[in-house]
């Protein structure tokens, strides 16, 4: 912490605009060593937050093909002074031509004036350890940069803003407080009385626990809006499974021909879906066979669809059903999956309908729709209906919360578990320093979450996730 540290913040690829990030307390020693207006001044960086228009030069002994204190590039300067900076350190962002050789010829330079190369995530790191974010904000920030669909980004921001944070604080204030006050009355029972108090004890615990609660059901819908549906399509051997693929991604990623048993093994890509990714799975035509390269497709086939979080099951209906949909049709009565089944081919003459399928799913309340993936027909209402299938219901986006995380998931988890037991000892009827045990219990684990209760090697291992400039 106590070094100055400094990285490319920007990608090392050619753009327009390169960013060289510097934090720590020599941050300004070392830009006026390499920096100077356009009259060749040094700058007046007293007052923070502005904006320098200059030349970089070089001092970098390392650097042959310059001179000393040649001219290396027109450059804005950025100067924010601690603690109203992104570290809460005094910082320098150097904005210069975005090619990746003149990024590199600054970033030396900057090395030469006494900065040292930082650690992946060491600067969101050190906001972190200077109190400017906690621990879930700075997983956000991680989020962010990763977010592969709207919905992701909207969630990793709403964090980042402090929501999951709020909570965390008010749940451990509630729990330190009631804490406190037993601790106090055990301490001096001649002035301050536990008569009744329990009765106010399991109206708090029972509100942080159900906002814990609420907190935890919606890690499973953050999972999904972070990493995505993992989607399988089901379906016999030409039944028109690859070219509903190709229609969804719009590309020709899968082969389609009239030859059954084209797809012999797995095929993946990813789409963005209003706001959503589906991990969308093509798989080989479920069959009886002899062929051993077509049985291993179809093993990997549906052991893909068990362990998918949605299935869709194409039927080729201009033939009439045989096994093969029945053993599909068994599969998902057998599994518990979010499924959806498009009767393919429509544009042909129809042999396999609407009822019939219905009757064959067990709770009859299975969505089927006709589409044509050759057509292209129908897959407007496709998209939309699995819009709705989870936005409607398992993933109604608003404003609400969305745990994306498993380390936070854990941890909410062993404070669910400590405050129902703190709620189970008041309702056995036990004594009060008993229910401190439990409660201090739950204080730490909430406290994982935002960093006031976690260990060196976990904020390491958490930060060495993030790339090099942030």
């Amino acid at each position: 912490m106590s070094e100055t540290i400094a990285a490319i913040a920007t990608g090392l690829t050619e753009s327009g605009i390169g960013i060289v990030r510097i934090s720590g307390d020599d941050s300004y020693n070392i830009i006026s060593k390499i920096f100077k207006s356009k009259s060749g001044k040094n700058i007046d960086l007293s007052e923070s937050h502005k904006v320098h228009y200059g030349f970089i030069y070089n001092v970098s002994r390392e650097t042959s093909d310059e001179g000393k204190n040649d001219i290396l590039d027109e450059v804005l300067v950025i100067n924010m002074k601690s603690p109203r900076s992104y570290t809460g350190e005094d910082t320098i962002e150097i904005d210069c031509h975005g090619g990746v050789l003149m990024m590199k010829k600054i970033f030396e330079n900057v090395l030469a004036a006494g900065a040292r190369p930082a650690e992946p995530g060491e600067f969101t790191k050190r906001a972190f350890i200077n109190g400017r974010i906690d621990l879930s904000q700075a997983e956000a920030v991680i989020d962010i940069i990763n977010a592969k669909n709207t919905r992701a980004l909207k969630a990793s921001v709403t964090q980042l803003k402090g929501s999951v944070s709020e909570k965390i604080k008010n749940y451990r204030n509630t729990i330190l407080e009631d804490t406190a006050y037993i601790e106090a009355a055990l301490d001096d029972p001649e002035h301050i009385s536990l008569d009744g108090f329990s009765d106010k004890l399991y109206s708090d615990v029972d509100i942080v626990s159900s906002g814990i609660k609420k907190l935890l059901d919606s890690s499973e819908n953050g999972k999904l809006i972070k990493e995505g549906i993992n989607t399988v399509i089901l379906g016999k051997p030409n039944a028109g499974k690859s070219s509903l693929m190709n229609v969804l991604i719009g590309e020709e990623k899968a082969i389609v021909t009239d030859i059954a048993g084209t797809t012999r093994d797995t095929l993946e890509a990813s789409i963005n879906l209003s706001g959503l990714t589906l991990n969308i799975i093509d798989t080989a035509g479920i069959r009886n066979t002899d062929d051993k390269v077509e049985k291993i497709g179809i093993e990997r086939a549906l052991s893909a669809a068990k362990n998918a979080d949605f299935i869709i099951y194409v039927v080729d209906s201009s033939v009439p059903m045989d096994e093969s949909d029945k053993k599909i049709i068994e599969f998902i009565n057998t599994h518990d999956k979010k499924s959806l089944i498009l009767l393919n081919k429509s544009d042909l003459e129809q042999k396999t309908d609407v009822k019939k399928i219905t009757d064959m799913i067990n709770d009859g309340s299975a969505k089927i729709l006709q589409i044509s993936a050759k057509m292209s027909i129908g897959i407007d209402e496709l998209e939309k209906t699995i819009e709705e299938m989870f936005y409607s219901g398992e993933i109604n986006y608003n404003d609400e919360i969305f745990l994306t995380s498993e380390r936070q998931k854990t941890a909410l988890a062993n404070a669910y578990s400590a405050v129902n037991q703190v709620k189970e000892s008041i309702n056995a009827g036990m004594s009060e320093d008993f229910f401190t045990i439990d409660l201090m219990r739950a204080y730490e684990e909430l406290g994982f979450i935002i960093g006031e209760e976690v260990k060196e090697d976990l904020v390491n291992e958490i930060f060495s996730k993030f790339c090099m400039g942030k």
